[in-house]
């Protein structure tokens, strides 16, 4: 192959550029011309591509790929795409890839991204290798996806930050984070910030048994001494946070409880070291399958699942994205086995969190 391109799609992920710049320092190392992809599908349908190289360049100026690892967001762009649902989108961006002599497309991002990579690859025959960028961590067959680590960090920050007035006030607090089909970012840094209970749509609770759950959590916290109650919230919980703190307000007789909701700033930020390294093995691996010939598939980090394709290196395998895009949605409905782990663990510890 002589010509790769690489588009980011979907909600970004901090991480998607350091994993750009490792994918152009593969390929620069190989001899092979690597092709940014403005504005994700909706760009590639337009062809808006600039040709990414080591040192300065078109797209990023005379910093080059130098600074672009430490980058949250995407310099290329991301952005919905009505066009490329449709069959005659998709087959102009693969007119479009053709074109330009790309003989394989990188596409980094999550299952609506990766959905659309599968259908390039059924339908027109496109190279394609995915790689998972998701901060709510809900794509199937692999452990983490480029994102969530560094969206944990900040909720985990942010939450060190509230506990600091929640304690000196003596209050109690309702923390949303993001995770509208996944409940991941809630349930993690809710055992990382020591929160006294964890909401997350999984749980399957109505609204009443959730008001109920909350104010007593807060209750009996405040019972025991305590100078802060924190609870955390997945904004896939449809009941909304501020609905949910006036409800558990009026059933503790008046007692102030406050909300906050994190939304996008969790989203973005410099991404961690573990989203870094993720980010450039996960690249490294990508362009190398697709040198040798591989399609319709995703680079996996640590699967928590059997079987899955070698990779030079160990911690990364790779699964035809059919198999993935069938595991993320057993992700979403909890029949996936991974879910009913992560649900166990925490059912072991809901009555640790709130001593």
């Amino acid at each position: 192959m002589r010509t790769l391109a690489l588009l980011t799609s979907g909600g970004d992920s901090p991480g998607m550029n350091a994993a750009l710049r490792a994918a152009a320092k593969t390929c620069a190392a190989r001899g092979v011309r690597l092709l940014g992809v403005r504005d994700g599908y909706e760009g590639l349908i337009d062809g808006r591509m600039l040709e990414v190289v080591p040192g300065p360049c078109a797209l990023l100026g005379e910093a080059g790929l130098d600074v672009l690892g430490g980058q949250g967001g995407t310099v290329l762009g991301s952005a919905r795409s009505a066009r490329f649902r449709e069959a005659a989108g998709r087959a102009q961006a693969a007119e479009v890839l053709r074109s330009a002599g790309v003989e394989g497309l990188v596409v980094i991002g999550g299952n609506g991204s990766l959905t659309g990579a599968h259908a390039l690859a059924r339908e027109h025959g496109v190279r394609v290798l995915g790689i998972p960028a998701s901060i709510d961590n809900d794509i199937g067959c692999t452990a983490l996806a480029i994102g969530t680590d560094t969206a944990l960090n900040t909720i985990v920050q942010a939450c060190d930050n509230i506990d600091d007035t929640a304690r000196a006030h003596s209050r109690a607090f309702v923390v949303e984070v993001m995770g509208r089909a996944c409940g991941y970012l809630a349930m993690a840094s809710s055992v990382a910030a020591g929160a006294d209970a964890v909401l997350f749509r999984e749980q399957k609770r109505d609204e009443d048994t959730i008001v109920q759950a909350v104010a007593g959590v807060i209750q009996q916290g405040f019972a025991r001494g305590k100078r802060r109650v924190l609870v955390i919230k997945a904004e896939g919980v449809e009941i909304p946070c501020t609905r949910l703190v006036r409800r558990v307000e009026e059933r503790l007789g008046g007692m102030e409880v406050r909300a906050v909701v994190l939304g996008h700033l969790v989203r973005g930020g410099h991404p961690s070291f573990l989203d870094r390294q993720l980010s450039a093995r996960l690249a490294f691996g990508a362009v190398v399958a697709l040198l040798e010939g591989a399609t319709d598939e995703m680079v996996a980090w640590n699967t928590p699942l059997p079987g899955g394709i070698p990779t030079s290196d160990g911690s990364v395998k790779r699964f035809p994205l059919e198999r993935v895009l069938q595991e993320t949605a057993a992700l979403e409905d909890g029949s996936s086995p991974v879910m009913a782990r992560r649900l166990q663990l925490l059912q072991q510890v809901e009555g640790v969190l709130p001593l």
